[in-house]
């Protein structure tokens, strides 16, 4: 049965149609028609397409793909796909491939489109979507039939989509999904309920859509046997049939079973062959395989020997030639480089870290971008390093500095990074003539984004990444003073000596480092340590590492506990600031900023529920324990206290921390 949608007019073209192709829910819009997509553009698009398709039934994919085909952001393209949580691999393809056909009839010229099927949903746009947390309604269907028993069918429904709400967005998986079934009458008629998110969005993101939607039920599905709301990221349905396929996750393709041993030989008449003065069978048998072996061993050395070297661009993930178009798509020439920089002039330098000079650059399309020329130190070989730098570059978020490419001719190794505006927040932060111009909401909201970019980074990308090098010098600042985190995904790429969270050589910024990150351990509690000192220098202008009040000699988070012990927290506030901050919020940041810097590892808050402290004033807070450094704890600071291994007695030294404003980051993949 196809299901015609009932669509919002939001927007100023939409294209509604059903198609009869055997799955359910074949609705789409298609917006802003582009009257001038040049061939470039066109290009992208069906790149785009055909990698998306070509990667939907793969099951280590886990129903979720995001890609950008382009350089040039007038011609770029961004696109997705996800797949309802239950649907298998190959029925995911097909729903993608389906959607492809669709589009490819009937918005190909549009700018904007949303494709929706019952088993998955595909959508591009000429803008950055990554994630899309827009909340207005892309298409509402509802049953005609009245529930019967309505109090009751409401109160069991309402139940449902709350718990929905909360287990999809928290869910372990990489799938933000979930389904609840419950009995609603005497009769034991029985509810069915969905819901679902993009991967791409945070935790809180995601249950911030469902409730969205789940908070349209009421107006739009009142007292009906079955709804469904969806919207750009996220969609719920109940009905009282059962909608999907079960409640266990798609089982992984079976492998093909072995090869069937061949018959038997059957047996010689030894006695009658000798007899004649021939061979046997067996003599025969035994001489011939091993020389057709060889023979055949041979040629296939002499065909590897001779066959032609791989081309330059890496497979990512052993996933078919869209990988290799990929990373191919994201090499620049040197010879691009070289002009966009001036072949590095001084003039153009902008910045130097522990991995090299940054340049500002202009591309000859006009689009300005950020060059790091790394250091020739790598211990990765080509190949490894192209892979990182894919891996890196899949990782879109708002409050993350987006890797375009890479350039690597001779012993040249680049990074190619978009140019944010507003350099970092410490060239802000910790100048008296610039800190007025980061008035609170300004530095809440700056608060906030980090907090989001680090979420992203920690759960909700398609790796887990500890950046362990967080600092104010870090995080850039667009035209519009939104944050974006940088020098994340790099250890790979330099080599870094860790196993399981232990690591020998550390590399990052006193004054931000965790406790335990001194004695080499580390983990997202060492990134959310860091935060918290970061929270803290936002909010007093003041740096860390340079904090020395008068009286005592505090650092910075001793200052900010013994104000919040003798409750005077207030008194940590820049006084540039003025009284045109809101109360609450700074108390409440100031409250998590002493949350995430606490001694013990198990007593800091993760950034899921850090986020949901700075955006909800209906949370308690636990109260917070002393801080780290407080009172010369057991870990200092110092690195004239940090401990050294006796060499008699140990085959590795101590870790010898870095000084050098260098940025580490490692690559958990799920």
């Amino acid at each position: 049965m196809i299901y015609r949608s009932v669509l919002f007019s939001c927007f100023p073209l939409i294209c509604l149609i059903s198609f009869n192709t055997g799955l359910i829910y074949a609705d789409y819009w298609c917006v802003n028609p582009n009257t001038t997509a040049g061939r470039r553009y066109t290009d992208n698009l069906n790149f785009l397409l055909s990698t998306l398709s070509s990667n939907a039934s793969l099951a280590s994919r886990n129903g979720f793909y995001n890609f950008t085909a382009g350089h040039d952001p007038s011609n770029m393209v961004y696109g997705l796909f996800n797949c309802r949580g239950d649907v298998n691999p190959d029925g995911c393809g097909r729903c993608v491939a389906n959607a492809r056909g669709d589009i490819l009839k009937t918005c190909w010229n549009q700018t904007t489109v949303y494709m929706l099927y019952d088993e998955c949903l595909l959508r591009y746009s000429n803008e950055s979507m990554f994630p899309w947390t827009d909340q207005r309604i892309i298409f509402n269907k509802v049953n005609t039939q009245n529930a019967t028993d309505p109090d009751k069918f409401n109160q069991v429904l309402s139940h449902m989509m709350n718990d929905i709400a909360s287990q999809a967005a928290n869910a372990r998986s990489e799938k933000k999904f979930a389904i609840k079934e419950e009995d609603y009458s005497p009769f034991q008629r029985r509810l069915y309920a969905l819901g679902q998110c993009t991967p791409d969005l945070s935790s809180l993101d995601c249950e911030n859509c469902l409730r969205s939607a789940i908070s349209q039920i009421p107006t739009y599905c009142n007292n009906r046997q079955g709804c469904r709301f969806a919207f750009f990221s996220c969609n719920i349905r109940y009905e009282l049939y059962k909608f999907y396929n079960s409640t266990s996750p798609a089982p992984e393709p079976a492998l093909s079973p072995p090869p069937t041993p061949p018959p038997p030989l059957p047996p010689s008449n030894s006695t009658s062959s000798e007899e004649g003065g021939g061979i046997s069978t067996q003599t025969i048998v035994a001489i011939v395989v091993p020389i057709s072996l060889a023979i055949v061993l041979l040629v296939v050395g002499f065909c590897i020997a001779r066959r032609p070297r791989k081309p330059y661009f890496a497979i990512i993930e052993t996933s078919g030639a869209s990988e290799i178009s990929f990373t191919e798509s994201l090499q620049y020439s040197l010879s691009d480089i070289q002009a966009a920089t001036n072949n590095f002039a001084v003039g153009n330098r902008i910045g130097e870290g522990g991995f090299g000079p940054v340049y500002k650059g202009t591309l000859h399309n006009g689009q300005e971008i950020a060059v790091k020329r790394l250091s020739r130190s790598s211990a990765q070989g080509t190949e490894e390093f192209k892979n990182e730098i894919a891996l890196v570059a899949r990782l879109q978020h708002r409050n993350l500095v987006r890797l375009l490419g890479f350039c690597l001719e001779g012993e040249e190794r680049i990074l190619i990074y978009e140019f944010v505006t507003n350099k970092s927040l410490d060239y802000f932060l910790f100048d008296p003539e610039k800190q007025p111009l980061l008035d609170w909401s300004r530095r809440f909201k700056i608060i906030g984004g980090i907090a989001k970019g680090l979420l992203y980074l920690h759960e909700d990308s398609r790796l887990r990444i500890i950046h362990r090098d967080l600092k104010a010098s870090n995080v850039l600042l667009d035209r519009n003073m939104n944050p974006k985190i940088a020098d994340f995904g790099l250890a790979r790429l330099f080599g870094v000596d860790q196993s399981e969270g232990n690591t020998s050589k550390i590399a990052g910024t006193y004054g931000y480092m965790a406790p335990e990150y001194l004695h080499g351990l580390f983990s997202v509690k060492s990134d959310v340590f860091s935060f918290g000192v970061l929270i803290l220098e936002i909010l007093s202008g003041k740096k860390n590492s340079q904090f020395n009040q008068a009286q005592g000699g505090d650092d910075l988070l001793s200052y900010a506990w013994r104000q919040w012990r003798d409750g005077t927290p207030l008194a940590l506030v820049d006084p540039t600031i003025g009284d045109t901050y809101a109360r609450n919020e700074v108390i409440r940041s100031i409250h998590a900023g002493l949350l995430c810097v606490q001694d013990e590892i198990e007593q800091r808050p993760t950034m899921a529920s850090i986020v949901l402290m700075l955006n909800s004033n209906s949370i308690t807070l636990l109260a917070p324990n002393p801080p780290a450094y407080f009172g010369r704890s057991r870990t200092q600071s110092s690195p004239n206290d940090l401990p050294v291994s006796d060499s008699s007695t140990s085959t590795k030294s101590a870790p010898n921390p870095s000084i050098n404003e260098v940025s580490i980051t490692e690559l958990h993949p799920r």
